[in-house]
């Protein structure tokens, strides 16, 4: 008796809906931008009570921006994919002959043999919705069941931004001056190591490299707005 061959056991991440790339952009985005925002403010010398009053904005209002961008482009682009598919659809019905040529020339400059890809083509005409499927992604490159989720992606950048935000924030929630500087410091990188290392886990990168890098952006955000703020706040 033959064996049967061994399926391979393994699963692949989706990440079409554009919810897990929201999250992790968000995350990054509000840790950067608030570490920076709240750093600037320090750095020209600000009371505590307008460095909090400024990180709670950045809060928000970051939050609010992203999600908004997220939703915008996302549906953007999902309408756009839906008008490719609507063109796909029509040709379909009216030239069904062309477009499995068209097919067949595709498998065809993929390196099938003439009359497999004649075949292989014709069976993928039988059924209207498996040849608009294979259309698409042999023409397009897009899957038409998995087009993005615009309001996923909007709450999950929403939600992401509004934590990694915080984060800086945290501690001239609870404290001022020298100690809330440095706590806020302390808790960015530890959060920059940590989120460099969950995109690792998530790309399947290298952990330490881009858990680095993301340490490296957000110091340079935060040193160089110190700094900018520090110059400013002399002048003033």
């Amino acid at each position: 008796m033959c064996a049967v061959p061994a399926v391979p056991d393994h699963h692949h991440r989706n990440v079409q809906g554009g919810g897990a790339r929201a999250a992790v952009f968000g995350i990054s985005d509000g840790l950067v931008s608030n570490v920076a925002l709240v750093l600037g403010m320090a750095g020209a010398h600000a009371s505590a009570h307008t460095i909090r009053l400024a990180g709670v904005a950045g809060l928000i209002g970051g939050a609010f921006s992203m999600a908004a961008g997220e939703y915008v482009s996302m549906r953007a682009q999902t309408e756009l994919m839906e008008r490719e598919l609507d063109v796909e659809r029509v040709a379909l019905n009216d030239e069904p002959d062309l477009e499995r040529n068209e097919l067949a020339a595709i498998y065809r400059e993929r390196g099938l043999e003439p009359q497999l890809a004649e075949e292989l083509a014709a069976k993928m005409m039988r059924n209207p919705e498996i040849a608009l499927e294979t259309h698409a992604r042999e023409e397009l490159g897009i899957d038409p069941n998995q087009l993005g989720n615009p309001v996923q992606a909007a709450v999950s950048s929403f939600v992401t931004f509004a934590l990694g935000a915080f984060i800086p924030l945290l501690p001239w929630l609870l404290a001022s001056g020298t100690p809330a500087l440095v706590g806020s410091l302390v808790l960015t990188a530890v959060a920059s190591l940590a989120v460099g290392t969950a995109l690792a886990v998530f790309t399947g990168r290298n952990r330490v490299w881009s858990a680095c890098r993301q340490l490296l952006i957000s110091g340079m955000a935060a040193g160089v707005t110190f700094l900018i703020g520090h110059l400013i706040g002399g002048i003033a």
